[in-house]
């Protein structure tokens, strides 16, 4: 009985790590793929994921993600920019303000720009975007970031509430070598497993949190 008792045991520790390793596979292949889609259906807005400013100036991660909203915006997909995203302790300026400032600059009509300077995470980012929604009217979006974190932006802003596609951005630092998308698959193949485990968000490098 001893011996048929460990058999079984042994067997089932076996298909729990088989069923592991099928979950953590079947979830990094959906993030690739989410990552080689560009959705870009007409919507109330298009929202950009916040990254690292320094001084009011966009890190260069944030940089290609405002760049390519730029283009989706005058493709006509939406007739706003929200940007998202609060400051770091002694930070003067948000990834918010940080953002809608380049755009402004860039030629976007201020009154086709709208800044939520809140958010830590890419959770509580989507929270406040959806309430920024809610008060407007607006219930679709378009997100805009790196290739690899779409998935994880996609379902945590259809879990706040709104109705979300991604165009994630082909330019800038997270997708320059194979060896960084690697990289960021892994880990954010660990953040959706850690959100769909938990409901909670991991702050991290960017585009992870």
């Amino acid at each position: 009985m001893g011996v048929r008792r460990e058999s079984l045991m042994a067997r089932a520790f076996a298909a729990a790590v088989l069923a592991f390793v099928l979950l953590v596979s079947s979830t990094a292949l959906a993030i690739w793929w989410t990552a080689r889609h560009d959705s870009r259906p007409a919507s109330d807005a298009i929202v950009v994921l916040g990254s690292a400013q320094y001084n009011g100036v966009p890190s260069s991660i944030f940089e290609a993600r405002l760049e390519h909203a730029i283009s989706l915006y005058e493709d006509g997909v939406a007739p706003v920019i929200v940007t998202v995203g609060g400051k770091a302790t002694g930070d003067e300026f948000t990834e918010a303000e940080a953002g809608r400032d380049y755009l402004s600059n860039s030629g976007i009509p201020d009154d086709a720009l709208l800044a939520v300077p809140e958010g830590v995470d890419t959770l509580q980012s989507m929270r406040v975007v959806s309430a920024a929604f809610t008060e407007r009217g607006w219930t679709s979006a378009v997100l805009v970031t790196d290739p690899w974190h779409a998935m994880r932006a996609e379902r945590m802003a259809e879990d706040a509430g709104m109705e979300a596609e991604s165009s994630p951005t082909r330019q800038g630092p997270a997708v320059q070598t194979r060896g960084t998308q690697f990289r960021y698959i892994l880990r954010e193949t660990a953040a959706y497993l850690l959100y769909r485990a938990t409901g909670e968000s991991v702050a991290g490098a960017p585009g992870i949190g």
